[in-house]
């Protein structure tokens, strides 16, 4: 069965009224156990939804509906959820903040503030800036499709060989793993590299893959959008990283948005398998990643399965709603006393040390990692962007901080559209780089030069591969 756009929009509308119907449910049970000013918090959820359900209407762009997405994850439900059925008690440390009504309504103006930057960025910019048009016709890049099309079953094949030795060699020398160490270095800055390709490298080829596959069939591929998932996969249990949601989720959602800008034809089976694969290879993820750090954790000479697998499930069990960053970063930082502009130059300043916490860990919070043996781990505490430019105690430099970033991140996806050949399968993933990034803002600042000069050399490969096989073919 054919699966049209308009069929699309229903099942859009039935997610819609769905996610109100949960929301209005969920801020009632709230609402009523809400120690501070109910007015705050009713201001707080609307200005929190109206951000998330912005990011998926008309003239949204993709960074719109990530960083919707993962702030309402990390503020809206998860502060929610805890004060309707947890007391107030968040599972993450939280500084001084001492549960009272009034550090919860000064927790809840600062991420309001925070996010109200946002939402008028993303206003201005839909209105005079950049929107994406409803079809893209024309084929951009033709002579890097042109290559892809006439050496597929190669170019396929080199891609599984390609992520399958990088996430075996990665995992066995210990290039690059969330909260290891490093303990290889390669020569020729390769450690660099690695790190490019395990985070959106190879990500970014299953998004151009998937783009041009579109363009031979005009219709969508199972087994591209399988080979492009099962990437994630041994990508994430190579970097014991428990993210293998943020790229997939990006490719399989640019997909979706494909299909009306580029006239793509589709079957509802797509959708039902594409979903099956997602997962069963994201469910294995979290699983098995849980698991080799639990045994990383434990003393192996005194750890039995039956440990291993306790403490697998003690990790696994808050992992959905506790792990995104954001609402406990901004109840610490509110609360703690030494507000001002010294704190905010000094964590400016913070430099890359695998051997020690972070600047959020060792000043704002009683960090859960101070005992870390931080000569085999490096486990850190992100406070989230809201929480890191609250540093000085105010709202007005907040608010104007959220929307020069928010503008930022719309002129680099205007970037990735020009110069990624106008995929927006690309600019998805992109987004959700930048978005997750911004979500998670907090450690070593000064640093994030370094990924936005990433996502820009991945455009320019991109960008002169298209110019030197064009010069060849026209030799």
């Amino acid at each position: 069965m054919i699966f049209s756009v308009n069929e699309l929009k229903k099942y859009n509308k039935v997610v819609f009224i769905s996610l109100v119907t949960l929301v209005l449910i969920l801020s009632g049970m709230a609402i009523s156990k809400y120690t501070g000013n109910p007015s705050i918090y009713i201001l707080f959820t609307l200005v929190s939804n109206a951000l998330l359900f912005m990011g998926f209407n008309k003239n949204a762009i993709f960074f719109d509906a990530f960083i919707g997405a993962f702030f309402w994850l990390g503020f809206w439900l998860k502060l929610t959820l805890r004060v309707a059925f947890s007391g107030g008690i968040f599972h993450e440390p939280v500084g001084n903040f001492d549960g009272s009504g009034a550090a919860f309504d000064q927790a809840l103006i600062v991420t309001t503030c925070g996010i109200l930057g946002l939402l008028l960025i993303s206003l201005i910019r839909r209105n005079w800036f950049f929107s994406y048009p409803d079809q893209i016709e024309k084929l951009h890049h033709p002579s890097l499709f042109t290559f892809y099309k006439n050496n597929r079953k190669i170019i396929l094949s080199a891609f599984v060989l390609l992520f399958t030795f990088i996430a075996i060699s990665n995992a066995m020398l210990v290039i690059y793993q969330r909260g290891s160490i490093t303990q290889t270095t390669l020569p020729f800055g390769l450690n660099g590299v690695y790190k490019w390709l395990l985070l959106f490298g190879l990500a970014s080829f299953s998004a151009l893959v998937l783009r041009f596959e579109f363009e031979i069939k005009k219709k969508t591929s199972l087994l591209v959008m399988f080979l492009s998932l099962l990437e994630s996969f041994t990508t994430n249990v190579s970097l014991l990283s428990r993210g293998m949601i943020l790229n997939s989720g990006a490719l399989i959602y640019g997909v979706l948005i494909s299909l009306k800008r580029y006239q793509v034809k589709t079957k509802l089976s797509f959708f039902v398998f594409t979903f099956l694969i997602f997962s069963v290879l994201f469910a294995s993820s979290v699983l098995f990643v849980n698991y080799l750090r639990a045994t990383t954790h434990i003393d192996r000479s005194s750890s039995t399965t039956r440990e291993s697998l306790t403490y697998t499930h003690a990790m696994t069990t808050p992992l959905f709603i506790d792990r995104w960053v954001g609402m406990e970063g901004v109840m610490a930082v509110s609360s703690y006393p030494n507000l001002g502009w010294d704190l905010f130059k000094t964590a400016l300043k913070e430099k890359y040390n695998e051997n020690d916490t972070s600047f959020y860990d060792n000043n704002i919070i009683d960090s859960a990692y101070e005992n870390t043996d931080k000569t085999k781990h490096h486990f850190i505490s992100l406070p989230g962007i809201v929480a890191f430019f609250y540093y000085p105690g105010s709202l007005l430099f907040l608010f104007f901080s959220m929307f020069a970033l928010g503008g930022l991140a719309a002129v680099i996806e205007f970037c990735t559209y020009k110069l990624g050949g106008m995929n927006v399968i690309l600019c998805a993933l992109f987004a959700q780089v930048v978005a997750f990034r911004f979500a998670s803002f907090g450690y070593v600042p000064a640093q994030s030069y370094l990924l936005l000069g990433s996502l820009f050399l991945n455009l320019l490969i991109i960008y002169f591969a298209e110019r030197i096989i064009r010069f060849l073919q026209n030799r």
